[in-house]
């Protein structure tokens, strides 16, 4: 029996709707079947081992296929460093003169420039520097090589009787006072007098230590300047306004920064700091003044 194409037209047209369901069908499952391969193939969060150091995270094959390029992170940019004070100093020397603030020396050396800068000549490759806001049973006085980086002398120095106990809070230029006087001041020569080998100071600041000299305020040795009598009295011993060192150690740090060196005695609670004629103020020093109080200096 010859078959006619005829003959089944409604059997073509159910293969041709089943094709289209089917692929309709499979089709709509495609997107949903990639997301749940990925889905089984990802690790989870939660319970993801962590990567040897250095190893990159494994991804899987088919979800790198699919993910976008991602640029690289840029390299870490390093802060903008603060801006160097006056005169530059090895970076060796922040690590070696440990318990010296990095603000007292930079404030140190801005008084030194200003002070050079109104034609004030010195040796420019030593720095003292005494820091009262430290108590006197800790060394507080610095003796700094500027030309190699390295700290000379950390030694306990001792404050005046009429200063404060072991913590020195008052501070004057006048005779009699026995205060010890702050501010920028230069070494002079040595002499032996009462308290034995001793070196002159000369005032920088006027009205703050310019009668130095004439109060006889004066670096030397002192038996009450010792770790023994820090422990025995929980202080030192106290001077009369001078910047007393032990017996021991004063001839040799006296020896090494007479002559016209630099001596910046320090204090974070006193005036002189916003005084006109400083050696911070007068040249409009960056941080001169910041947090002090605006009494005025005696």
């Amino acid at each position: 029996m010859k078959l006619e194409r005829s003959s089944f037209p409604s059997d073509s047209n159910k293969i041709r709707a089943d094709r289209n369901f089917y692929n309709a069908f499979t089709k709509g499952f495609r997107l949903p079947a990639i997301l749940l391969t990925l889905f089984v193939a990802s690790p989870r969060a939660d319970v993801a081992e962590v990567p040897a150091a250095g190893a990159a995270p494994a991804v899987p094959v088919m979800a790198a296929a699919l993910l976008p390029a991602v640029a690289p992170a840029p390299a870490a940019v390093p802060a903008v460093a603060s801006a160097a004070p006056a005169r530059a100093v090895p970076a060796v020397l922040a690590d070696r003169a440990r318990g010296l603030s990095p603000q007292v020396l930079a404030m140190a050396l801005d008084a030194v420039s200003c002070a050079r800068s109104r034609g004030t000549s010195g040796r420019d490759d030593l720095l003292t520097i005494i820091d009262y806001t430290l108590p006197s049973t800790e060394p507080r006085l610095w003796v700094l090589d500027l030309a190699r980086g390295e700290v000379l002398f950390h030694e306990l120095v001792a404050h005046g009787q009429g200063s404060g106990e072991n913590y020195a809070t008052r501070f004057s230029n006048v005779k009699d006072s026995k205060q010890t006087s702050l501010g920028l001041f230069l070494t002079g020569g040595t002499y032996m007098g009462g308290n034995g080998y001793s070196m002159k100071l000369q005032g920088l600041d006027r009205g703050v230590n310019d009668r130095a000299e004439e109060r006889h305020i004066v670096m030397h040795g002192a038996w009450y300047v010792s770790p023994e009598h820090a422990r025995r009295q929980g202080r030192l011993g106290r001077s009369w306004g001078c910047p007393a060192l032990s017996q021991e150690i004063a001839p040799q740090v006296i020896d090494t920064i007479k002559g016209g060196s630099f001596v910046f005695s320090y204090s974070g609670t006193d005036s002189w700091y916003q005084t006109a004629s400083s050696s911070l103020n007068a040249c409009g020093a960056a941080g001169a003044g910041d947090g002090m109080t605006a009494k005025a200096a005696q």
